[in-house]
């Protein structure tokens, strides 16, 4: 059982950044791939970024691309999501996510965390 547990939401200005933070438990954390995704009110969730089991492969949403860097610490069992000029459109509650395969993909997560609250004002 693989528990994951998001920080680091909050209330941010349009233009600002946030660092989210996903902490998991277990030993064989350094072997999951991981993902974010985020759901805003209203809407279906959505794929944001993935980071493989070595942090050497990251893959992200068009959306995101350029402004969200994804990375990892094995040796903290935590995953980050640095989130940079963030626009309104940014509002959702973000959840991190693993998958046991260690695979970069943007589906097929077998764990997810509680969520985080994320709120962007124009």
């Amino acid at each position: 059982q693989v528990q994951l547990v998001e920080s680091g939401g909050g209330l941010v200005q349009a233009g600002g950044s946030l660092r989210l933070s996903c902490a998991a438990s277990g030993r064989t954390f350094s072997s999951y791939g991981m993902g974010w995704f985020r759901q805003a009110p209203g809407k279906e969730r959505e794929f944001v970024a993935a980071i493989s089991w070595n942090g050497g492969n990251t893959y992200y949403a068009d959306f995101v691309k350029g402004r969200f860097t994804i990375s990892r610490d094995n040796a903290k069992n935590t995953v980050y999501l640095q989130m940079n000029s963030l626009k309104p459109e940014d509002t959702a509650v973000y959840y991190c996510a693993a998958n046991t395969e260690g695979a970069l993909r943007a589906s097929g997560y077998n764990y997810w965390g509680q969520g985080t609250q994320v709120t962007v004002s124009s």
